[in-house]
């Protein structure tokens, strides 16, 4: 059977290394970004290269009407979806609660937590048996961050993650009998390009010293996380969360 995966975020960092290794694989990839299209036009070109079938898509996760047509778009161009990784996500400058503005909390949980609910969604409509589908299998992208809270640092995008760990459970449990499958990878410190967004480039590396491996993750490590949980290796794996800290 044709496996058809879509990865939201899918332009850099985690969301891209996974498209590369489930391209090698042999997943026909959409990679979808928000922003970015030179970016995820490039993770294309070097999936063509490599002889896997991928597309670029665009959409803002956190843009209910966008969502749909980049679901409609994959329909049309790769066919029925029965993959789905929830890559797309954001953080915000280090501050205290006390200090956030509500606008900030707005956009992080938009992204975050109903961007990840509505693609979600999506992809149920297409893999559930009770649709007419044949089953399929969801990867969400927590954070260790939801389990240390994030004090003084980022307790907002923390509390996403946490949403993100219990909507996991909850939707893994919903569609069990309907042969779908739904996991999160709880990544720890990964040396990717968020933490630059977050204002602190350097973070990965200036934490590695509490971690106790002693050095940050790579988007690599992470990939080969997820993409274990798509496929038919972890068939009896729903609802669990994998956590690729580290240990810490």
């Amino acid at each position: 059977m044709n496996q058809v995966l879509l990865i939201t975020g899918g332009s850099r960092g985690i969301g891209a290394a996974t498209a590369h290794l489930a391209a090698a694989q042999g997943y026909a990839v959409a990679v979808n970004y928000s922003h970015k299209a030179g970016a995820a036009e490039a993770v294309v070109r070097a999936i063509q290269a490599q002889g896997g079938k991928a597309i670029a898509v665009q959409a803002d996760v956190a843009n209910e009407a966008q969502v749909l047509a980049m679901f409609a778009t994959v329909d049309a161009q790769l066919g029925r979806l029965t993959a789905l990784v929830n890559s797309a996500g954001v953080v915000d400058v280090a501050a205290r609660v006390d200090e956030m503005e509500v606008a900030r909390w707005r956009r992080l949980l938009d992204i975050n937590v109903i961007g990840t609910m509505l693609c979600a969604r999506e992809a149920v409509r297409r893999m559930s048996t009770r649709h007419g589908g044949t089953g399929g299998a969801i990867v969400n992208l927590s954070s260790v961050a939801a389990t240390l809270g994030s004090p003084g640092q980022y307790v907002d995008y923390a509390a996403s993650k946490g949403a993100i760990d219990s909507f996991t459970v909850g939707l893994g449990r919903e569609v069990a009998a309907e042969g779908i499958r739904v996991n999160a990878v709880r990544p720890g410190v990964i040396d990717t390009d968020i933490h630059a967004s977050g204002g602190q480039p350097e973070r990965a590396q200036q934490l590695a010293p509490t971690i106790p491996m002693r050095r940050p993750g790579t988007a690599e490590e992470v990939a080969q996380a997820i993409v274990w949980l798509l496929n038919d290796a972890a068939s009896y794996c729903t609802g669990s969360i994998l956590d690729v800290g580290g240990g810490r």
